[in-house]
Formats: C-alpha cells, sequence, structure tokens
C-alpha cells in the first residue's frame, strides 16, 4: 500500500473551488496534498498558488501537460457541467485518478464513457457527494434502516435558491438547471434512504422571470420505488432559501432541516410513536471526507463509494424527469443495480474550514 499522500490538481477555481474545496486539504493532508491548480484565469493561479504553497499552476489549454507531468495522481474536476466528461477522459487516459464534482456529466452516456475510461486505464472515479460523509445524513440512514421508523413509506424533500441572473447554473448549454445542480441531493437523498432505485418518474417544470431562457426555474417531482414506495420534491433557483427532506414509515419519521448544508450545521426531529426527539449536528468541513476517502481507496486499491455508478444513476433519472415534463407523462426506469451504498461506517467530521477571501469568484446565490 502506498505511504505518501495522494497529489491532487483542482481543475477549475470557481466559488465551490475556492471556498470549500482548496481549504479542505488543511484537514486532508495526512492522506491527500494539493499539488497543482488549473485554471484559465492568471490572477486566480497566482493568487491562490501563493496561498496554498502551490508553484504548479496551468491554464486549460495546458491540461495535458499536467497530467503527463509526473507532480499529480488524481484531479478533483470543479468545471462547468458540460466539461466533466472531456476532462475526465484525459484524465483517464493518462493514468490519472479521477474526482468529479456532481452531477458526474449532463447525459447517461457520458457518465457511461468515464466509467469505462476509467476501467479501461485502471483508475478510481469517484461523483463528489460530500453528503456520504456527514453525520447527520448517515445516522438517519441507520435509523431508517434499523426498523424503528416501521416499513419506510414516503420521502419529501424541498431544495430552493435564487441563483444570479446570468450565472453559468442559469445556461443549459454549461449544463445548468436546478435538477443537475439542487435537485440531484434529493433524488440521491431519496435513493440512499429507500436503499432502492425509483421504477417510475413523472415531473413537472415551471419558469418565471427573464433569468430562466434556456433552462427551468422549478421543477416538481415524483417517484415511484419499489413496494410502491413514493418520494417527491420540488426543487428551484427562483425561490427563497429552503432545505430540508423528511422520511415517513409506519412507526415514525424523521424530519432534517437543513437538509443540504455545507456552511451551517444540520438540525435532525425524530418522531417515534409520537415522541419526538431533536438532535443538532454541529457545521464542519464536509469536502475533507471526500479527499481522504477517495485518497484512501487509491492507496489501497478499493472501489470508492460513491462511485461512477452512483453518478449514472442519477444522471439517468435527472434525464428521465426530463422526457417526462416534455411528453407530460410518466416515465419507466429500468436502472443498474446499486451495490455499495453509504452507511454510517464513512462518517466523519472535522472542524468548519475559515471562509478565505474569494479571487475573481462569488456566490451563486442572491
Amino acid at each position: 500500500m502506498r505511504s505518501t499522500p495522494i497529489r491532487f490538481a483542482v481543475v477549475g477555481l470557481g466559488h465551490i473551488a475556492q471556498v470549500a474545496v482548496l481549504p479542505a486539504f488543511a484537514h486532508a493532508k495526512s492522506n491527500a496534498r494539493l499539488a497543482a491548480l488549473v485554471s484559465d484565469d492568471a490572477v486566480k493561479r497566482r493568487v491562490l498558488g501563493k496561498s496554498y504553497g502551490t508553484p504548479h499552476t496551468y491554464a486549460y489549454r495546458e491540461y495535458d501537460a499536467c497530467l503527463r507531468s509526473g507532480e499529480i495522481d488524481a484531479v478533483y474536476i470543479a468545471l462547468p457541467n458540460n466539461l466533466h466528461r472531456d476532462f475526465a477522459l484525459r484524465a483517464a487516459r493518462a493514468g490519472i485518478h479521477i474526482l468529479c464534482e456532481k452531477p458526474l456529466a449532463v447525459t447517461a452516456a457520458d457518465c457511461r464513457a468515464m466509467a469505462r475510461a476509467a476501467d479501461r486505464h485502471g483508475v478510481k472515479l469517484m461523483v463528489a457527494y460530500r453528503l456520504h460523509f456527514e453525520t447527520c445524513n448517515l445516522r438517519t440512514i441507520a435509523l431508517a434502516q434499523s426498523g424503528q421508523l416501521g416499513d419506510l413509506r414516503l420521502f419529501h424533500s424541498v431544495f430552493t435558491q435564487q441563483v444570479r441572473p446570468g450565472d453559468i447554473r442559469l445556461k443549459h448549454q454549461l449544463g445548468g438547471g436546478p435538477l443537475y445542480d439542487i435537485g440531484i441531493y434529493c433524488i440521491n437523498a431519496a435513493r440512499y434512504l429507500f436503499r432502492d432505485e425509483p421504477i417510475e418518474v413523472s415531473a413537472f417544470l415551471g419558469k418565471g422571470d427573464r433569468r430562466f431562457q434556456t433552462v427551468e426555474e422549478s421543477a416538481s417531482v415524483l417517484m415511484r420505488f419499489p413496494q410502491d414506495r413514493l418520494a417527491t420534491f420540488s426543487c428551484s433557483f427562483g425561490a427563497t432559501d429552503e432545505t430540508m427532506y423528511e422520511i415517513i414509515g409506519t412507526k415514525g419519521r424523521v424530519r432534517v432541516e437543513p437538509a443540504y448544508e455545507y456552511v451551517g450545521g444540520l438540525n435532525a426531529a425524530i418522531t417515534i410513536e409520537g415522541t419526538t426527539k431533536r438532535q443538532t449536528f454541529q457545521a464542519g468541513d464536509q469536502f475533507a471526507p471526500q479527499l481522504i476517502h477517495f485518497a484512501s481507496c487509491i492507496r489501497q486499491n478499493r472501489e470508492p463509494e460513491p462511485n461512477g455508478l452512483e453518478g449514472l444513476i442519477d444522471v439517468q433519472i435527472i434525464e428521465a424527469l426530463h422526457r417526462s415534463a416534455l411528453q407530460r407523462q410518466p416515465i419507466t426506469l429500468r436502472l443498474p443495480t446499486k451495490r455499495i451504498r453509504p452507511d454510517i461506517r464513512l462518517a466523519m467530521h472535522y472542524p468548519p474550514v475559515p471562509k478565505p477571501k474569494e479571487v475573481h469568484t462569488k456566490s451563486p446565490t442572491l
């Protein structure tokens, strides 16, 4: 087993990379080391390279040189969604492991191509689902699987925010839209709580103001799982901030609110047979655990969780939701079987990282 830290290049230096990914290396340093930065913004490369002690910086046109440099073992892809496939395939061909922001890609075909390339070239592929390592969500999974809630019957979630005009998340050609960006959290939560895949989905999409020329503003979704378990959620780029989910069984329920937050803490209200208990989970660095887990999988030659299949299934569901809205009818799904799912053994907690000063970027939300 390799004993030295895995050397990462962070590819794309937008908001999430600057406020969450780069600072997380301080907590992950025993397993993962920031070795290179890739961006077309020379100011970002210079300022962030100096801030993080990273002398190796590259423009996008120099990405292949970065991959061949011998300076890195893995990439963290934090680019617009439409670029994930290209940059991942190039990394795989160079023998470089891939940790990719969600969604894995914007089409199922692209996800499959990424997974095939990783397999062909013997590299690891992981999609960055940070909540697979977050204690509140993992304890909710454990409670749901314990039987204390009875038979799980219903899941409901809301994830909404106001996105700035002109942000890349509002551009269809860049893989934007609320389903890909925030609805995917609701889909993933329903799947990891039910421990199953939906067999039928329906969606309604809506548009409001002029921000939403090429993507939907909002989506409301119904997903049917085996044993007639139902999941519903709404997501929006044009509504006030809300983030919650509720899992309901025949004996009890759990409501997590906020549910998908990475800056503040999370709260859970557990009601079993009429008695409610509240739990508070402190804010933490949710990005370091991803780096630590992925680096450990590389060093120990283990399959990551969440792997490429996890990312593929969520994108297959999103594609079906768009078809449902367009055709105005339910869509039947036959999804791959997922063998590995998140559980409490993946839980890690590190203190929050101080918010750094951003360089030529800003939050996508108002």
